[in-house]
């Protein structure tokens, strides 16, 4: 079965990728790409170089313009992706939520759901969207999915715990449409337990080729090369014991990611899409920033992805990305599911909320538990 699939807030393609690229246990089940929508023209030509392949299917525009009739036209869909915009529920920042700009922006994947009708969908924020106005948002768009007519599972998935050679925690709502009678489980991390990547090994391992795309260096001040040269891999500006002359100075919250070096025997720490001086991603031997290139090895992209825009641009395109790898391990457990293959999984994410016999978690709640979980987010297991 091939699951055709749309997408809104696309980015340059983590999820889209993953997608396509994704295999089930029976080869018969696959997923399409179908159609997607962003609003950054650098992010939709580097979506149509490496997945789209032809720009009629992605639309460019502002999803708060966007007409869905031109998606409509395009293809009828049977899934959709929607990593909707984090700014308003990261830990780094205001933490605005739903008071934000881009908090309520969640609302036109709702809107998507209830016009296009998919089997499943996948959608994707932060970690902090759980505690985002004091939780009431992540319940809010739980039940707003629920409420469309979908069994909802959501997770904080940890990638490292995946053999993603980063850090990067983010919660992911699979919803699977109420006629469908399949249930979805966790993937599980024991296959990887062991078996963590190192940053070091996926930025040298095969080392990268001189041709390849995005692999420009980052032009160092001379005082930036002397102040790294203090620094030891996982010590940061604020960390190493650096002369008084090199050392920044900052009052107020001292960031642990300013001229960070990475523990070449760890994952990265999370790599990010902005920033000034000092927020690049530090190598672990020599004294400079990371490569995109090397940035988007550690967002598991293969080194023949290709992103379109000035340096700056593909920077922020590869940070505000979601792990090829990780969300592939995802969708591959979704096909499994739907082909009714069992795969190793860690159970569901509201095993407190389970009764014996229920074993779907979210569509087995009465109106009294759903009140509960509404009101208590302590229930999810996250």
């Amino acid at each position: 079965m091939n699951f055709r699939l749309g997408e809104l807030f696309c980015g340059p393609g983590g999820i889209g990728y993953a997608a396509i690229t994704a295999k089930a246990a029976n080869p018969d089940y696959k997923i399409l790409h179908a159609w997607a929508n962003d609003y950054d023209r650098d992010t939709c030509a580097t979506f149509v170089k490496n997945i789209a392949k032809k720009e009629d299917t992605v639309i460019c525009e502002d999803i708060r313009t966007l007409d869905y009739k031109k998606l409509e036209k395009i293809s009828a869909i049977d899934a959709l992706a929607f990593g909707f915009p984090c700014n308003d529920f990261s830990v780094v920042g205001e933490q605005r939520g739903m008071d934000g700009v881009y908090g309520p922006l969640y609302s036109f994947g709702i809107k998507a759901i209830k016009k296009f009708q998919p089997m499943w969908f996948l959608a994707e924020n932060v970690g902090g969207l759980r505690n985002a106005n004091d939780g009431k948002a992540f319940s809010k768009i739980l039940k707003e999915m629920y409420d469309e007519g979908y069994s909802v599972y959501p997770h904080l998935y940890k990638f490292e715990e995946y053999g993603v050679p980063q850090s990067r925690h983010r919660i992911i709502i699979i919803g699977i449409r109420k006629d469908q009678d399949v249930i979805y489980k966790v993937p599980s991390t024991k296959p990887y337990e062991g078996k963590w990547r190192s940053c070091k090994e996926a930025i040298e391992n095969p080392p990268i080729k001189k041709e390849a795309p995005n692999n420009e260096l980052t032009k160092q001040s001379e005082d930036v090369i002397k102040r790294l040269a203090f620094i030891k891999p996982g010590e940061n500006a604020f960390t190493a014991d650096i002369p008084p002359k090199l050392q920044l100075n900052i009052t107020g919250v001292k960031i642990s990611q300013i001229y960070r070096r990475l523990d070449p025997n760890k994952p990265a720490y999370t790599i990010t899409g902005s920033g000034g001086g000092g927020t690049h991603v530090y190598h672990w031997r020599e004294n400079r920033a990371l490569t995109n290139r090397e940035r988007a090895r550690l967002q598991t992209f293969p080194d023949y992805f290709e992103f379109i825009g000035s340096k700056e641009s593909v920077r922020r395109q590869i940070g505000m990305a979601v792990p090829v790898d990780g969300v592939r391990i995802i969708f591959e457990a979704v096909l499994n599911t739907f082909a009714g293959i069992e795969y190793p999984s860690d159970g569901y994410s509201f095993a407190p909320l389970l009764q014996p016999e229920h074993i779907d978690p979210y569509n087995a709640l009465d109106p009294e538990q759903l009140y509960i979980f509404e009101k208590e987010a302590e229930y999810i297991a996250l």
